[in-house]
This record gives C-alpha cells, sequence and structure tokens, in this order.
C-alpha cells in the first residue's frame, strides 16, 4: 500500500534504521554535553550517579542516564533548566494554568519546530494548495503557534483563527473554502453538530482532511468524524513542555504516529520499575531531545502509555511508530486542552471549606463538548435546608477552581455518605464518560 504523497523530508524521513542511530548517537552526546555543562540540575544527577557526558558511547547505556519529571521542570521554573543565556531565548511560553512549566526556544529551536510541524501537516496530505485552519483554543496556545509556523514553513495558506464559537469558525470554513483543519477532535465534533443542524451537506464545504491532537480521542471519535465531515482525520501527539506538536503524527495509513526519531529519543519503560520494556509492549513513554538548544530534556517522563512499533510503514516512512495514546500512568486527565490531577482538586476543594470532602469528577462530552462536573459531599455544619446557602457554596467552589485552573466547571452538592469514600487515593474519583 502506498499514500503516493510525498514525504516533506525524504532523505530523513526515509533513513534505514542503521544510519538513523548512527545520527541519534551524535545528537544525543551533544545535547548531553550541552545539558551537563550549562543546567545545574543534569550536573548534579550525573555527578552523583558518578557519570560524565562522555561515559554514554552507544544508545543502550541511556538508560544510565538520570530521569526527567514534570516536578523537576516546576521547581526549575522559570529559568533553572535553560541550558543557554536568556538573550539566546526568542520564545518563552508558559506550558501550565497552575504550577507552571516553562517551554523556552531558540532561534534554532523555533526553525526546528516549525520543520515538524512541517512534517506533521505534509504526513496528512497538506501541501502549499491549502488553506489550513487552526482552531485550538486559548489554553493550547503552545500547538496553535507550533502548527502556525509548520503550515507557513509549508507554503500553505493559514488562518490562525481566535478563540471564536464553532459557528463562527463554520462561518470562517465557509468563506475562506478551508480545506485542512487543525484542532481538536472535541472541537471538530461539535463542528461536525453544528453543520448537521444547519442541515448543510458536508460534501459543499472544501475541508478534506484534519489533524487533532492536544487531547487523547478514539477510534469512535474518528468514525464519527469521518462519517459525518466527509475528512480523513488523523491523530497526533506532543508535549506541551516540548513545545507542543512535532514529536509524532499519523499518515493516511493509520497504523501508527510517527515518531521524529531524527529529534526525539524514545523508551518504553515499566512505569513501575523503570525498566525498559520490548519493542510492542505498552508502558510510559520516555523522551530525550536530541536537538533542543534552549531547554534539552533527558528522559523525560510523559506518564503516557503507549508502545512502539519499528517497522518500516507501507507509506514509505521508517521512523518508528507510536500507538495511539489513551491512558496516563499518573491518575491525570485532560479536558479542555488542560491537563488536570484530580489531587489538585481535592486541594482546592478542602481549601474552600476547610475539609477534605469526598468527591468526584465527572467527564462528558455532550455535542463535541467537553464538560467537568464535581459531585461534592456536604460539609458538616452546611445547612441543607437554605437553597441560597447551598447556591452560595457551590458558586465559591466554582469561583476557586477556575481561578486556579482555568475551568469552569458544573458544581453539585450532594448529601453527607452519599459517595462511596475514595480508598486514599484521588485518582479514583474520575469518572470519565467520553468515548
Amino acid at each position: 500500500m502506498s499514500t503516493d504523497m510525498p514525504i516533506w523530508d525524504q532523505r530523513t524521513e526515509t533513513l534505514d534504521r542503521d544510519a538513523l542511530r548512527q545520527l541519534q548517537l551524535e545528537r544525543l552526546q551533544a545535547s548531553l554535553f550541552r545539558a551537563y555543562r550549562n543546567v545545574a540540575f543534569y550536573r548534579k544527577r550525573f555527578d552523583a550517579l558518578g557519570l560524565a557526558p562522555e561515559d554514554v558511547e552507544t544508545l543502550e547505556e541511556v538508560p544510565t542516564l538520570p530521569f526527567t519529571t514534570k516536578d523537576d521542570l516546576r521547581s526549575g521554573y522559570p529559568y533553572d533548566m535553560l541550558a543557554v543565556p536568556l538573550r539566546e531565548v526568542v520564545r518563552l511560553q508558559s506550558a501550565s494554568y497552575a504550577r507552571p512549566t516553562v517551554c523556552a526556544f531558540t532561534r534554532n529551536d523555533l526553525r526546528h519546530w516549525n520543520e515538524l510541524a512541517a512534517r506533521l501537516l505534509s504526513a496528512g496530505g497538506v501541501t502549499r494548495d491549502d488553506v489550513v485552519q487552526i482552531f485550538f483554543g486559548q489554553s493550547t496556545l503552545v500547538w496553535s503557534l507550533s502548527f502556525h509556523g509548520g503550515a507557513e514553513r509549508l507554503g500553505a495558506s493559514v488562518i490562525p483563527t481566535p478563540p471564536v464559537d464553532i459557528a463562527q469558525q463554520l462561518a470562517l470554513m465557509q468563506d475562506f473554502k478551508s480545506t485542512a483543519l487543525v484542532g481538536t477532535a472535541s472541537e471538530a465534533i461539535y463542528l461536525a453538530a453544528v453543520v448537521a443542524e444547519k442541515k448543510l451537506d458536508p460534501r459543499r464545504l472544501s475541508v478534506r482532511v484534519g489533524l487533532f491532537g492536544a487531547e487523547p480521542w478514539s477510534e469512535t471519535m474518528r468514525a464519527h468524524l469521518e462519517g459525518t465531515l466527509g475528512i480523513t482525520a488523523l491523530d497526533v501527539y506532543g508535549i506541551a513542555e516540548l513545545g507542543g506538536p512535532g514529536i509524532a503524527g499519523e499518515c493516511p495509513v493509520k497504523q501508527g504516529l510517527h515518531l521524529a526519531e531524527d529529534h526525539f529519543f524514545v523508551e518504553i519503560i515499566d512505569p513501575a520499575s523503570g525498566k525498559a520494556l520490548p519493542e510492542g509492549e505498552e508502558g510510559e513513554i520516555v523522551l530525550t531531545t536530541l536537538t533542543k538548544e534552549a531547554l534539552p530534556l533527558l528522559r523525560f517522563r510523559t506518564c503516557d502509555l503507549g508502545r512502539l512499533d519499528a517497522a518500516p510503514c507501507a507509506c514509505g516512512r521508517t521512523h518508528a511508530r507510536l500507538s495511539r495514546i489513551t491512558r496516563r500512568t499518573d491518575g491525570s486527565f485532560i479536558v479542555q486542552g488542560r491537563k488536570l490531577h484530580p489531587a489538585q482538586l481535592e486541594a482546592i476543594l478542602a481549601e474552600v471549606e476547610g475539609a477534605r470532602p469526598n468527591f468526584r469528577i465527572i467527564l462528558d462530552r455532550k455535542v463535541g463538548v467537553e464538560e467537568i462536573e464535581l459531585l461534592v459531599e456536604f460539609l458538616p455544619g452546611l445547612s441543607t435546608d437554605t437553597p441560597g446557602t447551598v447556591l452560595a457554596a457551590e458558586d465559591r467552589i466554582v469561583q476557586r477552581v477556575a481561578g486556579a485552573t482555568g475551568l469552569t466547571p458544573r458544581v453539585r452538592l450532594v448529601e453527607s455518605a452519599t459517595l462511596e469514600r475514595l480508598a486514599g487515593d484521588a485518582a479514583g474519583a474520575v469518572i470519565d464518560k467520553r468515548t
């Protein structure tokens, strides 16, 4: 099977495995020296292990290097993890709403990211003849900027739409005859619902392909989008701390997401032991940057679960493919483009009411729109006889959650002892009804 579509970086994306691994090793060694020389965090970690960058002579020795976690990035916020002087950083972005981490880019970093985003778009069949409409929300600005640069690098026309409602997005699609959509699958499903509500014939729209990321989405959602909008719907994978998209993306063969192995060394580990797992087994994805100048990351634990397939794809690309991401190791979840852990909401609720309430987080998707609802048990002393008192308590919770996370949940207080007690793990509070 062949997609008969051009490959953006033909030479690199079709390297044989031996040549690709040699390129990875050369870039890894340069990245290790940069991190050790310029980042105190890594220098201390290496010294504590009795390691020096020159000790890593093969890719098989990567597991001897220390892990990096998101908490490490939070502790180093904003500048402690930089490997270059601030004067060489041309873009700074915060990757989290609460407990922030930082994304930092040199000019070379931005050039690489534009190339990688162009690679994803090209793998999806987008060319310079397309009109690309980007409709990520404000919470996924990192993704919007990356795809904007990639589409311009590709030579396509770009519509970087503001965070307007879906009806306005649809109007822009019709006016500008957009042929490619880039955003979240949730927003695309909502768009499909609006198209149906307006009784529009999807065949009269110009759009033919969609690249969707920044949240997990399912094969059921893919089938729905392709069936209702008449498009090819493709998955893309990225990490906000690494700059958003660019790490991996599907081609129309839809047999996994092509990894940019010339820019990332990828491991799959047992999340409990940290030991490497064989190809094909599901485990935690660990990424080491090979070309990042401003913020090199060594063995970054993503908490995302996936598996690798190193066999060449029918499209002709030789880089390993990553399975679609559907689960995480840390109990966190992504809703409306924001990543949260139940413990964050638990802490907010306890602070609001001065206690540790029993609660549930219900995630749902209605007409394509992701919703979050909090069920919180009545706290001691709260009068349930006065509706105004209950409403005021619910409103306080809404305001505190919105202020801390940027999300506005529905809050419903329920009678004490209504909810089954959590067994000491806030992650068990999540009920995900999305499909």
